[in-house]
């Protein structure tokens, strides 16, 4: 077995040694999606089955049954096809695929239905992905058929269906030291693209213009895809949380928030910072900006192991509301205020969420109704934000189209934390020094 896939094996022994006994979990790579008539979007695996093989293949199936004595781990995928091949590309194969990904079978996919009701039939209990892909759901139905069919002459169908997403995303919410260093490694990249976004920033260009110098800056350094859709957002445009079109002018005086992180070997990286268009903070920008800044502190300064998921958010929620009633935005006393969430006109999202392989990615927040504790190996962002709607009439206008957000991707350790997302301008005067140069 290559060492480049070590880790995916001990993964597929770990999900096993949790799997109920008698049992059987079917997983499937992720189908191709079209863009139009005929041509394909760039194609990437389905993150858990990347998780457990590392085969980056379409039309591939994985069964892992504990305890078969003919072989735990099966795989079927492409044949060699040199016809194919001269196409799309060279695929594994099926005897490859024995000895580099180390499963024990190997098959082609075109005899998944002659092979796979067997590998289930006698099983008591059967963990896939339920309710994900229609296909998948209506081919495991088809296969459980086959062998119910079968029941007169002695077939033993599975009786129970359990999801497997719980059992094999606990596993991936824990990172392990390769998995860490792919994603410092994403991180650094996306440093890069928006250090370069923000030098090139000035009034009077597109926010597109800014957008492509990330998407060069990602690609350059060996990642093939933004982890999700770059947000490039000027004046007005910051206090929209998910906008994308990205394509209004850069004016004098606006604010420009980039919210884009790019995705290598899989895994993803998540990086917000906003700064003046022109280099140069106005007051308002300024007062707004160092609120959120602080808030972004204090709930980093919130993780280490045992805190509970809502710490750092809390911690964030003081620091705004504090700042919002020192500036006048918020009038009241600042713990009545927190326990109304009358803070939630200005910020109305949650401080941050889990990211691995999936920019949002699995694990769960709450276990039994209560907020989960941090442990040791878990990436979270953190990303505070304040947004003053263009159309806020109870505000003065000074401070209306304002919107700021501040985001780290931060890794949960022994002793605290470890922010992996370090080295784009940050405070006021990092920014205003770092935009000041000249562009080279």
């Amino acid at each position: 077995m290559s060492r480049k896939y070590a880790d995916n094996k001990s993964r597929r022994r770990e999900l096993m040694s949790q799997m109920e006994p008698n049992s059987i979990a079917l997983l499937s790579a992720a189908p191709l999606r079209f863009r139009n008539s005929d041509a394909e979007y760039l194609y990437r695996q389905n993150s858990d089955f990347h998780y457990l093989t590392g085969l980056s293949e379409e039309h591939a199936f994985l069964a892992l049954i504990p305890g078969r004595s003919q072989g735990e781990v099966v795989l079927f995928c492409q044949e060699k096809d040199k016809t194919k091949e001269l196409w799309t590309g060279i695929l594994m194969g099926p005897e490859a695929a024995i000895s580099e990904l180390g499963v024990d079978d190997a098959y082609p996919t075109a005899d998944i239905d002659d092979i796979l009701p067997g590998l289930i039939e006698g099983r008591d209990r059967v963990y896939y992905s339920m309710g994900k892909d229609g296909r998948f759901d209506d081919q495991v139905m088809d296969w459980v058929k086959a062998i119910r069919s079968k029941a007169s002459m002695g077939a033993h169908p599975p009786g129970e269906f359990l999801m497997l997403d719980h059992l094999l995303h606990e596993l991936r919410l824990i990172k392990s030291t390769a998995e860490i260093k792919l994603m410092e490694k994403a991180a650094k990249i996306s440093v890069e693209g928006h250090r370069r976004a923000m030098a090139y920033c000035k009034p009077g260009i597109k926010e597109y213009e800014l957008e492509a110098e990330l998407l060069y800056t990602f690609t350059r350094n060996g990642s093939r895809a933004p982890a999700y859709t770059s947000i490039v957002a000027a004046g007005d445009n910051t206090c929209i949380l998910h906008y994308n079109s990205n394509d209004a002018d850069v004016k004098e005086g606006d604010m420009v928030l980039i919210d884009a992180g790019c995705e290598y070997a899989h895994y993803a990286s998540d990086i917000t910072r906003t700064f003046p268009a022109n280099g140069k903070f106005s007051p308002e920008q300024k007062a707004i900006y160092q609120i959120v800044l602080d808030a972004q502190t204090a709930a980093i300064e919130a993780i280490e192991p045992g805190a509970a998921w809502d710490a750092p958010h809390n911690a964030s929620v003081e620091v705004i509301v504090q700042g919002l009633v020192e500036i006048g935005l918020l009038k009241g006393r600042v713990p009545k205020l927190v326990k109304s969430e009358a803070y939630k006109e200005f910020y109305m999202h949650k401080v941050g969420h889990w990211i691995g392989m999936d920019v949002h990615d699995v694990g769960n927040y709450k276990i039994d109704d209560k907020w989960r504790l941090l442990e040791e190996g878990m990436v979270t962002t953190i990303e505070p934000g304040i947004y003053i709607s263009p159309d806020n009439k109870k505000v003065a206008k000074k401070w209306r189209g304002i919107g700021v957000r501040i985001e780290d991707d931060v890794l949960v350790t022994k002793k605290g934390y470890r922010i992996l997302s370090e080295g784009t301008p940050k405070t006021v005067a990092e920014i205003e020094t770092y935009m000041a140069r000249p562009v080279n």
